[in-house]
């Protein structure tokens, strides 16, 4: 540990504080309520029982629904990894005509995702959807409830996934060294040889990070399998959701989340351990950037360029035709029909001026604004106490903030459920079930872990050279972090904001456990307005909401990635 002597009494004293909110806020939001999880499942009665999982057992709908989520993952692992490397290797590898125009589509899912993107595809390809009533003209007798179950949630959440692979695999592809792929050509290796022995392997480290982001949103999957699963083919977290609503299933509720929650936790085990066998980089001294490699093969390339202009399609179609109808009147959104003459802007103006309209806007602004600044605060203080103090002490707070990372959002939900509908000293005696309180809670708790990770890094980039001089200079170590240090991160602590903002604006999974019935946020809210019994009104808001979600994330996006992508172009 560095050495304290000469430190100012008022320093020992902050220092001091800090510790003992972190020690309450990690034993109180991070600790208890997950262990009262376990308690309550196993020791209900005070005595140790096994009945939960008796009970979990002789429950057909949740052996179903564990049964579809370990479908799910693994296949949702392959589809998603396949398309998502698919549209690396388009848009940055090989020479594909239109390239930026197809990585513009391929960007869509960065947003439109969440449960707006789920809402989109049931729009179009639903039992009412506008691509089923265009095909029921000329196939009177198809099913139109053809775009349900399985195949359909893998078929949107295969599209709506991809994100990752856009963000991590395109920088990692643009680090593999151009003068390895011409050395590997200049010994004779065919095209094929060379992306699958030399580019490939260089990928294979975020390919792991990525696929074990897609196999826990696979597990956890809600949006997808609520909205197009049908009665047939729900999930785990939907299971939770039900059972958690009646005290009587609560237990259920709560073991389905500690399952979860060990699945997550041993393929993070497994999976970190595969990742640690071997990475792969260049060991040029001076790289030299890729460029786009042709397809000789003419039959190849069209058939390449085919693929990618169909993807580029499946991308844009619910994106487009979102925006289109979110200037229709009603009348003809319920006919599933575009045309110029019912034009208006009246579903923008009943948003903006009713109450019903933009209260869940507002709610959800508010409660993102809120969470992304408190969770900032919070991270700023404990990022500055790890960069700048080292033991047991800073490891424990470290490790503990990450505990969000390898819960799923429901088990995070049930605990503070569960642990929170009594009063308890060591929360002021406050119930917060039922409060607006909770939700708030919940938000900054989940953006702990990454919001740690990236405030973390810009501290360690930090020149240890400014905080010495300014103590030379009798400045306090308060006074050097508000005045010095601050100034210099705050760039990555907006840019990070305005991701946490980003994120939880539209979020429905954890809201949906947790909401105050008077303050609706807008995920749930459009979750409500998606249900079959919905009329066109309620359809034209859910797109208004999409439009204006997509502006505010395309603007957020480009703050805090625009500027940089010029020098990469």
């Amino acid at each position: 540990m560095k050495k304290e002597i000469g430190i100012p009494i008022r320093d020992r004293f902050g220092k001091a504080s800090i510790f003992l909110f972190f020690a309450w806020f990690i034993i109180v939001c991070l600790v208890i309520p997950n262990v009262n999880v376990l308690y309550n499942t196993f020791f209900g009665d005070g005595h140790f029982s096994m009945e939960p999982i008796n009970k979990l057992l002789s429950s057909e709908k949740a052996m179903r629904s564990l049964k579809n989520s370990f479908i799910l993952a693994p296949t949702l692992s392959v589809t998603v990894g396949f398309i998502g490397l698919s549209l690396v290797l388009i848009t940055e590898y090989f020479d594909i005509k239109g390239a930026k125009i197809l990585r513009l589509g391929f960007m869509s899912t960065l947003v439109y995702g969440g449960i707006i993107l789920v809402s989109g595809y049931k729009f179009i390809y639903g039992q009412n959807g506008y691509l089923t009533n265009f095909l029921a003209r000329f196939f009177p007798n198809m099913n139109t409830n053809w775009f349900e179950g399985y195949w359909a949630v893998l078929f949107v959440m295969t599209f709506a996934c991809t994100s990752n692979h856009i963000i991590f695999l395109r920088n990692a592809i643009r680090q593999v060294d151009y003068q390895t792929i011409e050395a590997a050509k200049n010994l004779g290796a065919s095209s094929f040889t060379v992306l699958v022995r030399v580019v490939l392997p260089v990928l294979r480290p975020s390919m792991y990070a990525v696929t074990i982001l897609t196999f826990l949103t696979g597990l956890s999957a809600t949006s997808a399998p609520l909205l197009v699963g049908g009665p047939q083919f729900q999930t785990i977290t939907p299971m939770i959701l039900t059972f958690s609503k009646s005290p009587y299933s609560r237990d259920l509720a709560a073991l389905l989340s500690i399952v979860l929650a060990a699945a997550t936790i041993i393929l993070l085990v497994v999976m970190t351990r595969i990742e640690k066998r071997g990475y792969y980089m260049s060991i040029s001294k001076v790289k030299t950037r890729i460029e786009k490699q042709k397809i000789d093969n003419r039959f190849l390339n069209i058939l390449m360029h085919i693929y990618a202009y169909v993807l580029f399609l499946i991308y844009t179609i619910p994106v487009i035709l979102v925006i289109m109808f979110s200037f229709t009147d009603a009348k003809t959104i319920a006919q599933r029909k575009l045309s110029l003459s019912s034009f208006t802007l009246s579903n923008y103006t009943n948003l903006l001026t009713q109450t019903s309209g933009y209260k869940p806007f507002a709610v959800s602004i508010i409660y993102s604004v809120l969470a992304a600044f408190l969770v900032g605060v919070i991270i700023t203080f404990a990022s500055r106490l790890i960069h700048k103090y080292k033991g047991k002490l800073v490891s424990i707070l470290e490790y503990s903030l990450l505990i969000p990372w390898i819960l799923p959002s429901t088990l995070i939900a049930i605990g503070l459920v569960i642990t929170y509908d009594t009063q308890h000293w060591y929360m002021f005696n406050k119930v917060l079930i039922g409060t607006s309180f909770i939700m708030l809670l919940a938000y900054i708790i989940v953006k702990l872990p990454f919001t740690l990770r990236m405030t973390k890094a810009a501290f360690f980039a930090l020149d240890d050279n400014l905080e010495d001089a300014s103590k030379n200079l009798g400045a306090s170590g308060f006074y050097t972090f508000r005045r010095v240090l601050l100034p210099i991160i705050m760039p990555s602590v907006l840019a990070i904001f305005a991701l946490n903002f980003n994120s939880l604006l539209s979020d429905y999974d954890l809201s949906v456990f947790l909401y105050h019935p008077m303050y609706q946020p807008l995920g749930v809210y459009i979750k409500s307005l998606t249900d079959s019994t919905t009329n066109a009104d309620n359809t034209a808001l859910t797109f208004v909401y999409a439009v204006i979600l997509m502006i505010i994330s395309a603007t957020v996006l480009y703050l805090v990635y625009g500027r940089g992508s010029k020098d990469e172009a």
